[in-house]
């Protein structure tokens, strides 16, 4: 019975083994495709370019025929030096593409079943590969809505009413407020900056917007001087929301998105590295009509596009 018992178990153990180095090499061959798709994944030298190189199975690594550079496909890409499986990885993209709204680091470490810290630094890899399609350097075009939403800087009261301060003073704020300027385009792009006041989005929009475009604003004074450049529609919030087709709803529906991210999944976020999360959250709004496939597809080949992260690469053994 014992012999049956122990036989069984090792049964089921080489069964999930299998399984699991059949996924890991379907995960393998993903990246490959994602990373050499001229080729449709067979490995390019990044070093020569030469387009013909030795299969080295046992540490799946390359070798130039030309150069005889030795390389991997995540070599130069923004998973360099990677220890994590490929299947991991892939279950890691399709996990944060899934959750609309952003999906905490705790949460994230269970489900890889990996450390905080390695869960951390993956996912702000993943959201500078979600960059490249948020910032590509072209201008917005057509009715661009403009607004600002300030967050972080939260100061506790004090328990007793009579020690706590009036944190509307500026004397008494933490200096870790910061306001994320966003522009959109109705039925297109949202493009977000990160900022100490709103007053800088004047500045940011004629960076960054047509002049041939027409902008929708609130009645906050700092907009006035839009009028400058741009045809602006502009809302008085404190009686309307919306008057006769002039609002700001959708660039309004992307701060929701990014205050639900913020409050609900990550609870506090850092004003080093909220530009991380507001163009996570412009991501997710910009595609929001996209199925899960495509934008996990979408985030494996910016991400095997994407240079070796100089802000996360390593990033602990320097934050330590």
């Amino acid at each position: 019975m014992a012999q049956h018992f122990l036989l069984s178990a090792a049964s089921r153990s080489l069964s999930l083994r299998s399984i699991y180095k059949a996924g890991e090499d379907a995960a393998y061959e993903t990246f490959c495709q994602m990373r050499w798709p001229e080729t449709d994944g067979e490995a390019v030298c990044p070093c020569c370019g030469f387009d013909e190189a030795y299969k080295i199975t046992t540490r799946r690594k390359f070798k130039c025929k030309a150069c005889r550079h030795q390389f991997s496909v995540t070599s130069g890409t923004i998973f360099a030096s990677r220890k994590m499986d490929f299947v991991d990885l892939l279950a890691a993209i399709c996990i944060i593409v899934n959750a609309s709204k952003g999906v905490s680091m705790v949460q994230l470490s269970r489900d890889l079943d990996c450390q905080y810290k390695t869960a951390f630094v993956l996912a702000h890899k993943l959201r500078e590969a979600m960059a490249l399609e948020v910032h590509t350097g072209e201008v917005l075009e057509g009715h661009v809505e403009i607004d600002g939403a300030y967050f972080g800087g939260h100061i506790r009261p004090e328990n007793a009413k009579a020690d706590r301060k009036d944190r509307r003073l500026k004397r008494h704020q933490t200096g870790k407020r910061r306001v994320v300027i966003a522009m959109r385009e109705r039925e297109g792009r949202t493009l977000p900056f990160v900022g100490q006041s709103e007053a800088e989005g004047v500045a940011l929009a004629n960076e960054n917007v047509s002049r041939l475009s027409t902008m929708s604003a609130d009645e906050a004074s700092h907009w006035d001087e839009l009028h400058m450049g741009y045809h602006v529609d502009r809302v008085n919030h404190s009686e309307i929301y919306s008057d006769h087709g002039k609002h700001t709803n959708m660039v309004e529906s992307y701060f929701s998105r990014l205050r639900r991210m913020v409050q609900g999944q990550h609870h506090h976020v850092s004003p080093k590295y909220l530009y991380q999360y507001a163009n996570h959250a412009a991501w997710l709004e910009d595609n929001r009509r996209t199925d899960n496939g495509t934008l996990a597809r979408i985030v494996v080949s910016n991400a095997m596009g994407s240079p070796v992260s100089r802000n996360w690469k390593g990033y602990w053994q320097r934050a330590a």
